[in-house]
């Protein structure tokens, strides 16, 4: 199975490009997907470049990383058209880490239509394929409740709660999800400030 190009039944995965800088910018700019935490919100295309050069790095180096999500029809009732990027997401291991990091971020007409969903199955099922030896770990801020409905309807339980350490909103709360229980000294690598 070549993990670069998946399909679920309304997404097209393709492995994270440089020839799509000019989707990505489109989306991690836009302040509607960041609307729970604005604070990363991209406001250059070299931030972008640099996102996409981290997961061409991670798909060289793991066999697995970051796609580019597009519609394989229309989605009625949104605008969205056939073979329009309408988000971002999978599972890398970062540079200095021992488990796989789940990420997922869709454009704002996208949500509530279950296309997180498909992509983080997606997400998981590769993560166990490739190095099922390592846990996937999200996180996310409690405020963001879709996201955290998505994460536990995926099977994801929560490890840890805690303070989010380097937002500048000082009241954040930061989640950690797992696929499974972790050691206490790998919650303590996974909760520790970056």
């Amino acid at each position: 199975m070549d993990l670069r190009h998946l399909t679920t039944s309304r997404l097209m995965l393709d492995a994270v490009v440089p020839g799509d800088l000019g989707e990505h910018i489109a989306l991690m700019s836009d302040p509607g997907v960041w609307r729970h935490l604005p604070s990363g919100r991209h406001t250059s295309p070299e931030r972008t470049a640099e996102a996409i050069e981290h997961s061409v790095g991670h798909w060289a180096r793991d066999g697995l990383g970051y796609w580019t999500a597009r519609l394989r029809s229309d989605l009625r009732a949104t605008g969205l058209a056939a073979g329009q990027m309408v988000g971002t997401g999978g599972c890398a291991v970062r540079v200095g880490t021992a488990w796989w990091n789940l990420y997922y971020r869709f454009t704002p007409a996208a949500w509530g239509h279950g296309l997180a969903a498909e992509l983080v199955a997606a997400a998981l099922d590769a993560a166990h394929a490739v190095r099922p030896e390592l846990p996937v770990v999200a996180y996310l801020l409690e405020h963001n409740v879709e996201s955290r409905g998505r994460a536990e309807s995926s099977g994801l339980s929560l490890a840890w709660r805690g303070p989010d350490a380097g937002n500048p909103d000082p009241d954040a709360v930061r989640l950690v999800y797992t696929d499974r229980p972790l050691s206490g000294d790998l919650l303590d690598r996974v909760t520790a400030p970056a």
